[in-house]
């Protein structure tokens, strides 16, 4: 949860909006003893965007993913 006073929101409007949108909670607060006024959140948060593999649920690496290739499997470099 974020906090700013009436003129940090006024002055980071845009940036607050963003994080709104990305999930957080805004409290807009006023005064010296600054009590909360206002809220600021997303009426539909955006999800976070996944790529590649990350993006398709249940994918999983094979146990051999990451044990080093021979050179008969590297090769001489050359083919593409």
């Amino acid at each position: 949860m974020i906090t700013a006073t009436i003129f940090e929101a006024k002055t980071n409007f845009s940036e607050l909006v963003n994080r709104a949108q990305k999930g957080e909670v805004i409290i807009v607060t006023s005064g010296r003893a600054k009590t909360p006024v206002a809220t600021i959140q997303g009426l539909h948060p955006v999800a976070k965007k996944r790529l590649g593999a990350l993006a398709t649920p249940g994918f999983v690496l094979g146990p051999g993913f990451f044990e080093l290739l021979d050179d008969d499997e590297i090769g001489d470099g050359t083919a593409l």
